[in-house]
């Protein structure tokens, strides 16, 4: 029987460029790592990319580490490889069983206000996203939640979210079912 493979979770953060993922994405397929679980985000005039990676056999997270910081792509980024304890395969709660976005004028902590939300309904939220658009995108504030609510609480939960989002004046959308 043969063992399980390394799980490493790598986690960079860099200047945003063309190319970045391209650079990062060929040295891990040519290290012989399989990207599992995968998030990459321009964040202002930086970037983060992240991932769980099966490491082939012999291959350690401190090589990858060393390998990873001599790639001109991340000259100068914040780079960690470090083994990943937790199962890498999702539990249900991990399952996206809505999208929801909420935008307008930007909110002082809209996000925790929501969040409560979504604990007191037992969801679980899966992918986060918040964005200030440009003046030229309509300089909205835009936050996108992909969450799990159990079904038996989602309607509830979800006209929960639409009043909260109301009583800031923003508007809110709702989409069922996941990736």
């Amino acid at each position: 029987m043969a063992a399980a493979p390394s799980i490493a979770l790598v986690s960079i953060l860099c200047a945003d460029r063309v190319g970045l993922v391209s650079g990062i994405a060929d040295h891990l397929f040519d290290a012989g790592v399989n990207l599992r679980d995968t998030n990459f985000a321009a964040l202002g005039s930086g970037a983060e990319f992240s991932a769980l990676c099966e490491l082939p056999e012999g291959l350690v997270v401190e090589t990858l580490e060393t390998a990873l910081k001599e790639l001109d792509v991340l000259a100068g980024a914040q780079i960690r490889v470090v083994p990943y304890s937790f199962d890498p395969n999702p539990l249900e709660t991990g399952r996206v069983t809505h999208r929801i976005a909420v935008s307008g004028g930007d909110q002082l902590g809209l996000v925790a206000r929501l969040a409560d939300v979504f604990a007191q309904y037992g969801a679980n939220i899966v992918r986060l996203e918040a964005r200030k658009l440009s003046q030229a995108e309509g300089g909205l504030y835009v936050t996108r939640f992909a969450v799990f609510i159990p079904a038996d609480r989602a309607d509830l939960c979800l006209a929960t979210v639409a009043n909260t989002a109301g009583s800031l004046g923003l508007e809110c959308k709702v989409e069922e079912g996941g990736i």
